[in-house]
């Protein structure tokens, strides 16, 4: 027996979700599926309980220099299972809201391993659901490396589950995910490493702020070792034995725990190769609507391997719908802010300087620094640098990079005003409340007159 529909969605993350919701309010019978928990990676195993972390990580940077503020706080204690405790909370509570969402009656909730059994039809168990439009959002896992040793290390979902902290943590990758953890388990008093292969931490961001943001984190005491490549993992003693090449020289870090963050790749739903949709190397090949070569066949988020960003998957989701329902794309997928939430935290939207490069583009380059904004010296948050980048023609901006406080928050302006295809100029006579840290991003704009 076939179960029919006008949509099937495979996959309850953010992209999964947010699509079945808006299909739903514009009355479209759905059907999603899950297998796991609600939420998907962004909730249970990614961005929701790393940033509860982070914030815990704060507080307790904060505590450590309260003596600058006047406040006598004695002997600082942590306590890591509460702060977990704290986390599986925020993720139960965020998780209970997806399924308040998700209580529509035109939307069937299914739980199971969907697995294709042609490019419409797919089967849960014994049970099969069909749909002219079916929207792929299965995410993604985190990869490792093909070394001796891999299957020693930790993966991020180990370290989310973990109660209690080792006394010393070797990260293998320097990325979003390797530094955030970097960041958090720092200020918990594990001693941290970072072996990154690039020559920079933070490949895809702006080599001057991550730049800034390594010098940064050295201060606090993360040792990061850069333009190294990891050969392998043994047990030894202490734990773990990571050996890796740097400038010539084979070298080693001794550590009790090892993770392994190097990147995700994308989970391909079960019986993909029965639908005709091609599968390259990043993911499901899909065109600028997510639709694959298969009419009716979209692929959104992670598995696709455009953009791994929770927003991004929400946006695509969104430009999968429209096109089933007839209508025009309202996102620029060229446009998509991304965020380190380290400490001080990163942001960038657009091109990068060497991007621009790259591209023989005609650009201008600006900086604009923290320590000289009023708000950020007050909060005691000195440590932090916008770069813009415009066009040197037409006035546009077509970059921007952000490290220090909020700066996931500050990026958000300088979106808005690239989607509206705004000028510089226009930015700069916005005119800005006083004190804000958005201060810093006119002045960088008025630099531009």
């Amino acid at each position: 027996m076939s179960n029919t529909y006008d949509l099937l969605i495979i996959g309850a993350g953010p992209g999964g979700y947010e699509t079945a919701a808006t299909a739903a309010r514009c009355q479209l019978k759905v059907a999603i599926i899950e297998r796991a928990d609600l939420g998907g990676t962004c909730l249970n195993r990614g961005c929701i309980p790393t940033k509860a972390l982070c914030r815990n990580a704060e507080v307790i940077d904060l505590l450590k220099e309260a003596d600058k503020y006047g406040i006598a706080t004695g002997g600082l204690t942590v306590d890591y299972k509460a702060a977990y405790d704290r986390k599986e909370q925020v993720v139960a509570q965020l998780r209970e809201g997806v399924a308040m969402l998700l209580n529509n009656p035109l939307i069937t909730l299914v739980k199971g391993e969907a697995r294709f059994v042609d490019a419409h039809t797919v089967a849960v168990g014994d049970e099969h659901y069909s749909a002219g439009n079916i929207i792929i959002a299965t995410g993604s896992a985190p990869k490792g490396l093909p070394i001796p040793g891999a299957e020693l290390a930790m993966t991020s979902d180990d370290v989310l589950s973990m109660q209690s902290l080792p006394k010393s943590l070797c990260i293998v990758g320097g990325g979003v995910i390797g530094m955030e953890f970097a960041g958090i388990f720092s200020s918990f008093g594990v001693d941290v490493t970072v072996v990154e292969y690039c020559k920079e931490i933070l490949p895809p961001f702006d080599k001057d702020v991550a730049k800034r943001l390594r010098s940064l984190l050295s201060k606090r005491g993360i040792n990061i070792v850069t333009g190294a490549g990891v050969k392998a993992i043994a047990a030894c003693d202490m734990g773990y034995t990571v050996t890796y090449e740097a400038k010539g020289k084979t070298l080693a870090v001794e550590c009790e725990k090892v993770l392994m963050a190097v990147g995700r790749q994308p989970v391909l739903p079960a019986g993909i190769e029965l639908t005709g949709a091609t599968v390259g190397r990043r993911g499901i090949e899909v065109n600028a609507e997510m639709e694959t070569c298969v009419p009716g066949l979209y692929a959104i988020g992670d598995v696709n391997g455009l953009c791994m960003l929770a927003h991004a998957a929400t946006a695509q989701g969104e430009i999968a719908l429209t096109s089933i329902m007839g209508d025009a794309p309202k996102y620029r997928l060229d446009i998509v802010p991304s965020a380190v939430f380290t400490v001080p935290e990163l942001s960038m939207v657009g091109l990068t300087e060497e991007q621009c490069k790259q591209q023989g583009l005609d650009v201008v380059v600006k900086k604009g620094l923290f320590r000289a904004n009023g708000k950020a010296l007050a909060m005691g948050e000195p440590d932090g640098l916008i770069k813009m980048i415009v066009d040197t023609h037409t006035r546009l901006i077509v970059g921007c990079h952000v490290c220090g406080a909020h700066a996931a928050d500050l990026i958000q302006e300088v979106v808005m005003a690239m989607n509206a295809k705004a000028t510089v100029d226009q930015l700069a006579c916005c005119i800005h409340g006083h004190p804000t840290l958005s201060e810093v991003v006119m002045n960088v704009a008025k630099q531009f007159a």
